[in-house]
């Protein structure tokens, strides 16, 4: 990596100088900072049922909802859905030029949709003049998967320069129309050409760039995809939001990108949990302990690292180094606050006085 383009002092690469765009009352790009979404799995018409779940996805840290409008059901549905949440929201649409008009007059505060799939030349610039029209931001989502036909034919196959070509054929024809409030997303399953594909992209224009792996897969392998394809790009500074895809709850998707997020120290949100792998040195039940705490703090918004260590041998270095943290012997544990030792607590009482502490900072 090159010297002039790194901060010694936090390790961290510069952040790539993107325009800001305004999401409803949130801005993307710029200086702000990196936001984390997520899709509602609710019939989008099922107002009650799309509404709770994205209270559900509020109270876990999403800061934008996007909701799926395959019919015209469902765009009529979008201004009941605003008028009952916190956050912005983007209608999610493909193809239909009719229902981005109506999700935009519904006050939809963004668009997902691509240009060059709508149609006939009057179709994209009725979108995008009506997006100009109401200051809304239009997201043109590139899927390895979706690749239109002759980038395919010219490549081979998907690769990351047809998306980038892609991508740069949808900014074209959105500025053709003296449309720019645009926010791009390059996504693929395959991890690398996910990451190849936004440093080429990010290399040719300033717009705002939301990252992901798409179809990513479960829980488990969904996240290692997630945390190495948009973790590598934050890390080089490239990045302004994210969504990270889960085949599970949309909550989990919340819950992934805020650690991600937290491991790279761009974000400071809730209960940031340290704790040992443990070994044969165990002496007390840390398991229980771990999960028990987890439960205890789900909804912990305070930013607060916690460490719950097995032993005397890097536990107190780590309890040290957190806000509170315990080190834990036969039964027993030392709790440490800020670095100094407290007192020594039996291991029936560790998690009520975690939670003391947590509410004293």
């Amino acid at each position: 990596m090159d010297a002039e383009n790194y901060h010694f002092e936090n390790h961290y690469p510069k952040r790539r100088i993107s325009r800001e765009i305004k999401i409803g009352n949130i801005a993307t790009g710029g200086s702000s900072p990196i936001t984390i979404q997520s899709m509602t799995n609710t019939k989008t018409s099922d107002v009650s049922a799309t509404v709770r779940q994205i209270y559900q996805l509020e109270e876990a840290g999403c800061d934008i909802v996007r909701v799926a409008v395959p019919d015209e059901k469902a765009a009529q549905a979008i201004a009941d859905i605003k008028s009952q949440i916190h956050i912005p929201l983007v209608a999610d649409i493909h193809f239909n030029h009719k229902l981005a008009l109506q999700s935009i007059e519904a006050g939809a505060d963004k668009i997902r949709i691509n240009p060059g799939n709508i149609g006939s030349a009057w179709k994209i610039r009725e979108v995008l003049d009506s997006a100009n029209e109401h200051s809304i931001p239009i997201r043109i989502g590139v899927n390895a998967g979706s690749l239109e036909k002759d980038l395919v034919d010219k490549y081979g196959q998907p690769c990351a320069d047809a998306m980038v070509e892609s991508a740069m054929r949808h900014v074209a024809l959105c500025e053709k129309y003296n449309f720019s409030n645009i926010i791009v997303a390059l996504k693929a399953s395959d991890v690398l050409m996910m990451i190849e594909a936004n440093q080429k992209f990010a290399a040719l224009t300033d717009y705002p760039l939301h990252l992901g792996v798409t179809e990513a897969g479960t829980k488990d392998t969904g996240l290692v995809k997630s945390a190495i394809g948009i973790g590598t790009l934050l890390h080089q500074g490239i990045g302004d939001t994210l969504r990270v895809s889960l085949t599970a709850d949309p909550v989990e998707e919340i819950k992934a990108g805020l650690n991600i997020l937290k491991a790279l120290k761009l974000k400071r949100h809730g209960i940031t949990l340290i704790s040992c792998p443990t070994c044969g040195r165990l002496e007390y039940d840390l398991f229980k302990i771990i999960e028990e705490f987890e439960a205890r703090t789900e909804h912990v918004k305070k930013p607060v690292t916690v460490a719950i260590m097995g032993c005397v041998v890097n536990g107190p270095g780590e309890a040290r180094e957190a806000d509170i943290g315990i080190a834990g012997g036969k039964g027993k544990v030392v709790l440490f606050k800020k670095g100094k030792v407290i007192k020594t607590i039996p291991e029936s009482q560790v998690i009520d006085i975690l939670l003391e502490e947590i509410n004293k900072i």
